[in-house]
């Protein structure tokens, strides 16, 4: 018998595929008020000895987040803990790794094609806004001239499995793509993969930056009044990644005075952005709500990994996109 440790939410949609697994389960779930329940009755971390713990994609919007993992890290039995997330710099994985150096931690990449997606609707939303046909409210034929992607450049800083989903389908209309990692290694989804170092002179020549990068010591602020300064004045800049990676003061500056073109963000400092927050109402930013990888497949994709990893940890076998705990940070 394994007993694993999820939400509610997750639990309805991944309880009949499980079930299905010639294996038997026990689940224990906490409420909303933090309660925490093993096959319907209330129990301590100590009594419910998760073996496995899963942070959906609920549990990151969830007001018990914490008590959650807390649950988890009091839980004597256990060995693994699958997140929805592709990084780690959430308070979750910082409590979980300051207490519980023991485990195993395995994240998720697989919402990089969504919010691939996301991108290129935000780059052609952008580039396409000017040809709008129909003035609201009069019938007049307007013809006007749209920028077309191909034969543009981008630069991809972040080149995971998330920038490379973004370079394939900006490949696919045209554009010329450079990726930035911290190794560069040659890839079939880039013209040219550049080190960190290299970004600012790239800058000069782009004209679409898309941050991807997870928040490390060396991502933040990367967006600053340098970094924008290089930035062509017909430029866009888009965040999927952190909203630690930007200055946010220097990029409203820097949009005033005339670069980049245009700012799509998904991602914020603090989250929900609040609302007398300049971001709101800049005539040359477009704001949504940490919604990148919010699409149709986001949980299908998920549970696919999830269900694959039960699989894989039950046989003693690798699992799929884990990382060492003692590579989450603690501070």
């Amino acid at each position: 018998m394994t007993r694993i440790q999820l939400t509610a939410t997750a639990l309805a949609r991944l309880r009949p595929r499980l079930d299905a697994l010639a294996h038997p389960f026990e689940y224990v779930v906490m409420d909303e008020t933090g309660t925490l329940r093993l096959e319907g009755r209330e129990v301590t971390p100590e009594q419910a000895n998760s073996e496995c713990g899963l942070l959906s994609n609920d549990l990151f919007f969830a007001t018990f987040q914490m008590a959650y993992v807390d649950a988890l890290v009091r839980s004597p039995a256990l060995k693994w803990v699958q997140s929805c997330g592709a990084g780690l710099d959430h308070p979750m994985f910082a409590a979980l790794a300051r207490h519980r150096s023991d485990i195993r931690l395995s994240t998720n990449h697989t919402q990089g094609g969504g919010m691939a997606e996301y991108v290129m609707w935000g780059v052609l939303s952008h580039f396409h806004s000017g040809a709008a046909q129909v003035i609201p409210g009069e019938h007049r034929w307007i013809r006007r001239r749209a920028r077309e992607i191909n034969g543009t450049r981008w630069l991809i800083i972040g080149f995971g499995s998330i920038g490379q989903e973004v370079a394939r389908r900006a490949k696919a209309f045209g554009a010329h793509v450079t990726g930035v990692r911290r190794r560069p290694q040659p890839s079939l989804l880039a013209d040219a993969v550049v080190a960190p170092d290299e970004v600012l002179a790239a800058l000069t020549n782009t004209d679409v930056v898309v941050l991807c990068m997870p928040q490390t010591k060396d991502t933040v602020n990367l967006v600053d009044a340098e970094f924008l300064a290089a930035m062509k004045p017909t430029s866009m800049l888009i965040n999927v990644g952190r909203g630690s990676a930007i200055d946010d003061a220097a990029l409203l500056k820097s949009l005033d005075a005339g670069r980049p073109a245009h700012a799509l963000l998904d991602v914020f400092r603090v989250e929900p952005l609040p609302p007398e927050h300049p971001f709101w109402s800049h005539p040359r930013i477009t704001v949504t709500a940490h919604t990148s990888a919010v699409t149709t497949h986001w949980d299908t994709r998920l549970d696919e990994l999830i269900l694959d990893n039960i699989t894989r940890f039950l046989a003693g076998q690798p699992l799929r996109n884990e990382v060492p705990i003692s590579e989450v940070p603690t501070s």
